[in-house]
């Protein structure tokens, strides 16, 4: 995989999710009553993406990372559609099982991208340059959806959102596989 391309990769949905996340409080604190609602929300997602990380590391083997973060990147654009019509509690406890899912192949898939692809003698360098890139990604996208929720609804952030993350697929579906 082109190391470079894949910093756009990453870049492109650290963007989109940085969009969603530090905003989805606000649409969690709607369908819920309290913020305790909110802590299981999120462990749920925690715990999920922890359970399932030694079954996708063996699949991120067997099927490669692209395959993988394809997966995450329309997974994404898809949950991220039905997101603003959750209006119970249990419906964003499903979402965040998901969504806890799709977090782990993520993570898994960038580790093991970042492990095939840098060279050994320059890793601490070109990880650096890679973590340069996508944070700037995701704080320009969090200032610019802080202006766009003035004008937007929140829900309409998720449908914003869900168009990068379906671009970032299509990205990612037409990028070479090395190995």
């Amino acid at each position: 995989m082109n190391y470079r391309r894949f910093i756009v990769y990453q870049s492109t949905i650290g963007m989109a999710a940085s969009m969603i996340f530090p905003f989805y409080v606000l649409l969690l604190k709607n369908v819920g009553s309290s913020y305790s609602q909110f802590g299981w929300a999120y462990g749920i997602f925690a715990l999920t993406a922890a359970l399932s990380y030694p079954m996708i590391g063996k699949l991120a083997d067997k099927t490669g990372d692209k395959i993988l973060l394809i997966l995450y990147s329309w997974g994404m654009a898809l949950i991220l559609l039905v997101f603003p019509l959750a209006f119970e509690i249990w419906h964003v406890y499903v979402l965040q099982v998901v969504m806890g899912l799709l977090g782990a192949v993520q993570k898994n898939s960038e580790k093991t991208v970042l492990a095939r692809t840098v060279n050994k003698e320059t890793a601490g360098k070109e990880i650096g340059r890679y973590h340069i890139w996508t944070s700037v990604g995701a704080a320009l996208a969090v200032i610019v959806t802080g202006y766009l929720v003035d004008f937007l609804t929140i829900g309409s952030i998720f449908y914003v959102a869900s168009i990068v993350f379906a671009w970032s697929g299509v990205y990612m579906m037409n990028m070479k596989s090395t190995g």
